[in-house]
């Protein structure tokens, strides 16, 4: 087949997908109502006469402490690799707790700071591609991001140490450890220690790691590298370290818990400032997810097993498709991840705002093109996150195939053939 056939071919193809009429979406990186239908229990978890947990605390009244249930800090320090005493088990959002330290920080500094970090015009170093929602939080509160690349084997380490070593105004390092969004990468335990272990021109550089999707496992296999915290130990800096997660997509994502974890140190600094906003977190709520999992078949673990079930086949279509209809091709490249709840595609054309615009006139939408880095300033204009969690997997299976097509029609108007 000529080329200028090839071209009519795919014009004809995608009139076709337009004249469908579709809405479909690979956008936010939300759960399916199969994912949330094994969370329904949680509803019931807990009856009326469960009012005081094990640990002889009464969850309709105000007493209990600002750092969460103890059966919740035991329950959830497995999920972040921790001891109990070094969790703050909050409400719903990692991402309120991630904003209530960074506040603090800002306005008193963190244990161990000799002075508020506003002070300082703070800096903060973040991976690229990355998650959207870190960038425009560290921004709104103040800081300037620094972008490093996020390489298969986590953060470009050297990059950071170079970083680090020569400006007293880098605060730290804001990311996502375990199947990073969004490439689904997983930080090395050669890079761990690296990075715990960095000579910094800022005596309390901090590593904020949002460990969203430490138990997101797709595969029998678990990706797990060292544990953070307990590398900063052993290097000498055992303050160095916050470690956060949540639960948004393993139970309800607008009824979760968020979680996070640091040394106790750390902690007891951090709560007598958390102490001052509130009397402490919804304590019914975290005892249903105790109870919830507690007495799910199989534990947490049975749970991420049969969320894995459900999300597993959208990945691997996402994947099998792609390489059917762009394989060879040397358009493309795209992540085939072992965890997470995304796919990193790369254009090999400066041509992903085009291919996210031909796709929404096809009835697919996508994230926008630069959303994975900060300003939504993509150098390359070629990353796009792909989020397969919420649509059936025919569904996912038919937008792929339309963003094949439209990645192809892209890169034909680029090279002047369209």
């Amino acid at each position: 087949m000529s080329q200028v056939a090839k071209i009519v071919d795919l014009e004809e193809r995608f009139k076709k997908y337009k004249a469908m009429g579709l809405q479909l979406s690979m956008t936010r990186g939300q759960p399916s109502d199969h994912n949330f239908d094994l969370s329904n229990p949680l509803m019931m978890a807990v009856s009326p006469e469960d009012h005081i947990t094990p640990s002889g605390l009464e969850i309709r009244n105000y007493p209990g402490g600002v750092a969460g249930l103890p059966e919740a800090r035991s329950l959830f320090a497995t999920v972040l690799g921790v001891q109990p005493e070094e969790m703050l088990v909050g409400n719903n959002s990692s991402l309120m707790l991630m904003s209530q330290t960074l506040m603090w920080a800002m306005l008193h500094g963190l244990n161990g700071s000799s002075e508020p970090w506003v002070t300082s015009k703070p800096k903060m170093i973040v991976t690229v591609p990355g998650y959207d929602r870190h960038f425009s939080l560290l921004q709104m509160i103040g800081f300037e991001l620094v972008s490093v690349p996020m390489t298969s084997d986590g953060p470009d380490v050297e990059a950071i140490e170079s970083l680090a070593a020569a400006d007293p105004a880098i605060k730290g390092i804001f990311f996502v450890p375990v199947y990073s969004n969004p490439t689904g990468d997983t930080i090395s335990d050669e890079a761990v220690k690296r990075l715990v272990a960095l000579k910094t021109a800022a005596p309390d550089f901090t590593i904020f790691a949002d460990n969203a999707y430490a138990v997101h496992h797709l595969t029998d296999e678990k990706v797990e590298p060292l544990n953070l915290l307990r590398a900063a130990e052993t290097a000498g800096h055992p303050d160095r370290v916050y470690l956060f997660g949540s639960t948004s997509k393993v139970t309800f994502a607008s009824a979760g818990i968020g979680f996070m974890a640091t040394s106790v140190d750390n902690l007891a600094h951090l709560l007598k400032l958390i102490g001052k906003q509130t009397i402490g977190p919804n304590k019914i709520e975290q005892y249903r997810h105790v109870r919830f999992i507690q007495n799910y078949d199989g534990g947490l673990e049975g749970l991420m097993r049969d969320h894995a079930a459900i999300l597993r086949p959208k990945f691997e279509m996402v994947g099998d498709v792609l390489q059917e209809e762009l394989g060879g091709s040397g358009l493309a490249s795209w992540t085939r991840p072992k965890g997470g709840y995304f796919i990193s595609l790369d254009t090999s054309l400066p041509i992903a705002d085009r291919v996210v615009a031909l796709a929404k006139e096809a009835g697919v939408a996508l994230t926008p093109a630069g959303a994975t880095y900060p300003d939504k300033n993509d150098p390359n204009n070629a990353n796009i996150r792909l989020a397969p969690s919420r649509p059936p997997v025919e569904e996912v299976a038919l937008a792929m195939r339309i963003v094949a097509v439209c990645i192809r029609l892209a890169a034909a108007e680029y090279n002047g053939q369209g």
